[in-house]
């Protein structure tokens, strides 16, 4: 068993271990959202198969607000417990310190065919402490049967998506489905309702993004008003009450149930939503998030992952080695055609193989490379705060305890509070 100051045992056990703690040469989180778990399973197999090394695989909370949670309690603990770690693309700069510098174990241009900016974003002070392993953008998806059925056209606003769902919802209530509805979103109060909100704000013209790039509080103007209203006018409306509580899985259970005409996701669920067992099967497409009006633009927000390797690793060269195997050419590619999950390499999005399984990264290629990023960089080690006091806000306003006008005024105050205090 691994040492570490915190019992090897009762950490995998936080974190759901998939068997027991073992004597396996090295610990890898992996995240459990859809298939990834598998694949990730798979993917190490590869790697023991070539190396001789064993891995034990852990699984990590869904929710990327407890995930990180987690990492900090392992990380400050200084544990050995795990590894390499999955981390998300705006942590970077808060792990980094507990992270080692991959460039010290890679051989040189190692991340020379990645995504420039996902490089950048990994690199913090000149050290590398992170691979991309893939990356995310928020898409809209929608049944084609039932535009078609309605006669409508793909929505380009949130306005036209608003009128759209609530055509296609009547109707089929009319027929008899009373469970269905027009969209699902992630609403519950964590780091997806961030994700989904400022989507919805910076598709706005002058909609801001919570903070801009001088640190600047951004998020409490006229536009954010109106994104925030038309976004809480959808529920019990368009969108059940119990969206206020869904992560991704349980929005894609929704929509994939057939129970919903648009569904807000990142491009994994498009694998599950066409698989063999689905009840929607090839009646489904994939487009960008609608506009903010008809001067606004789409704005899907920049999401994925990649892998780390901490500093209280008992084997950082082997452990290198893993997440140099896993950001592979060869494995992103299966990872894209078996999963749906986009690749850090712009080369594979002029892959044949992996454009006949995921149509959409060709049609939709240039929603993944100009997303809009959250703002991790610039607000630093407090972006938690940040983000937690955003979901909060956005989590009253959507459940009608608050006005948007109301919520975004003491938002933009307690930014004010933390800007002074540790920016």
């Amino acid at each position: 068993m691994k040492s570490g100051l915190i019992p090897a045992g009762c950490l995998l056990a936080a974190i759901g271990a998939v068997s027991p703690v073992t004597a396996a040469d090295l610990t890898l989180s992996c995240g459990a959202v859809g298939a990834e778990l598998q694949l990730c399973q798979a993917g190490v197999k590869r790697w023991e198969a070539q190396t001789g090394h064993s891995v034990e695989v852990v699984s990590t909370p869904n929710s990327a607000t407890e995930r990180l949670s987690l990492y900090q309690q392992i990380l400050n603990a200084r544990s050995s417990d795990i590894d390499v770690f999955q981390i998300d693309v705006v942590w970077p700069g808060m792990l980094a310190p507990h992270l080692i510098d991959l460039n010290e174990h890679l051989p040189d241009g190692a991340t020379d065919d990645f995504f420039e900016a996902i490089v950048d974003n990994n690199t913090v002070d000149g050290r590398l402490v992170a691979m991309p392993w893939f990356t995310d953008a928020g898409v809209l998806y929608y049944r084609s049967d039932l535009l078609d059925k309605y006669d409508l056209e793909v929505p380009t606003t949130w306005e036209g998506l608003t009128e759209a769902a609530q055509t296609v919802q009547a109707g089929e209530r009319e027929a008899g489905r009373s469970d269905f509805w027009g969209y699902v979103f992630q609403g519950r109060a964590y780091e997806g309702l961030t994700v989904n909100a400022l989507e919805w704000i910076a598709s706005y013209p002058d909609g801001g993004t919570i903070v801009d790039d001088d640190g600047d509080i951004t998020v409490n103007n006229a536009q954010a008003v109106e994104a925030l209203s038309l976004a809480a006018g959808w529920i019990d409306n368009i969108s059940p009450r119990g969206v206020l509580n869904y992560t991704e899985e349980e929005a894609r259970g929704v929509f994939q149930s057939g129970n919903a005409l648009f569904m807000r996701n990142w491009p994994y669920a498009w694998d599950l939503v066409q698989s063999e067992q689905s009840g929607i099967r090839d009646r489904v497409e994939v487009a960008p998030l609608p506009a903010g009006g008809e001067d606004g633009q789409s704005a899907g927000v920049l999401g994925g992952w990649n892998l780390a390797v901490s500093r209280y690793s008992d084997h950082p060269d082997m452990a290198a080695d893993l997440v140099a195997f896993l950001t592979s050419f060869d494995e992103q590619k299966r990872r894209a055609i078996e999963g749906s999950y986009n690749p850090t390499l712009p080369a594979l999005y002029q892959d044949d193989e992996v454009l006949a399984a995921v149509p959409f990264f060709g049609t939709l290629y240039d929603t993944f490379t100009s997303a809009v990023p959250r703002p991790a960089a610039v607000t630093g080690d407090n972006y938690p705060r940040v983000s937690n006091a955003f979901f909060n806000t956005v989590h009253e306003v959507l459940s009608g305890n608050v006005s948007a006008e109301q919520g975004l005024e003491q938002l933009d105050r307690e930014l004010s509070r933390l800007k002074r205090r540790r920016w």
